[in-house]
């Protein structure tokens, strides 16, 4: 008898988070805003790190991961609609922060790990090709940086803080929610009343 399939991420989810900022006063200066975009972004990076350990445990093929990423990529991904402006700016930073995240799993199932370079390395690659202003290289380098993250390796730390604020840094931001999520993929709590 086979395993019933295990639902990953929902649109329902997704929604709950957005109505959850609609509610909210947010300041990206406040902690607790802070806290509440970051836990956003971080629990569908762990939604892709399950897929992606599934498929490492041979539960899921390579289709149906490749399937389940695409999902919640989409899901993530849609316009978001907002009255609040700066909210709206948020949520898009959290979204641009996730691509790198959902095209590095992709990757890595169709692919494996990158191995010509280190995480560091590749994460200096594309700061170079976002100042020559080849933003597609620069996101293929940080892919080829995901997969690496995934397979095990370490975003260093003393990279990310020496960025630059730009799409670089919000793709390693993302990246940064992957490596926690693949380390410790617990769901995070919606509601912490």
């Amino acid at each position: 008898m086979s395993e019933p399939e295990e639902t990953f991420y929902t649109e329902d989810r997704w929604q709950n988070w957005l109505d959850r900022l609609r509610e909210e006063s947010l300041d990206p200066e406040d902690e607790d805003s802070a806290r509440l975009l970051l836990n956003l972004q971080d629990d569908a990076a762990i939604a892709v790190a399950k897929i992606v350990s599934a498929y490492e445990d041979d539960k899921l093929d390579q289709e149906r991961t490749a399937e389940e990423i695409a999902n919640i990529r989409e899901i993530v991904l849609d316009d978001v609609a907002f009255d609040d402006e700066e909210k709206r700016m948020l949520v898009d930073g959290v979204q641009t922060s996730l691509v790198c995240v959902f095209y590095a799993a992709e990757e890595y199932v169709v692919g494996g790990p990158a191995d010509d370079a280190a995480v560091a390395e590749y994460v200096d690659a594309a700061v170079d090709a976002e100042a020559d202003e080849d933003v597609d290289a620069a996101l293929g380098y940080l892919v080829q940086a995901g997969t690496r993250i995934i397979d095990g390796d370490e975003l260093p730390m003393d990279v990310v803080e020496d960025l630059e604020y730009g799409l670089v840094s919000e793709w390693v931001n993302g990246l940064d929610s992957l490596q926690s999520a693949m380390a410790d993929p617990e769901v995070v709590e919606e509601e912490d009343d």
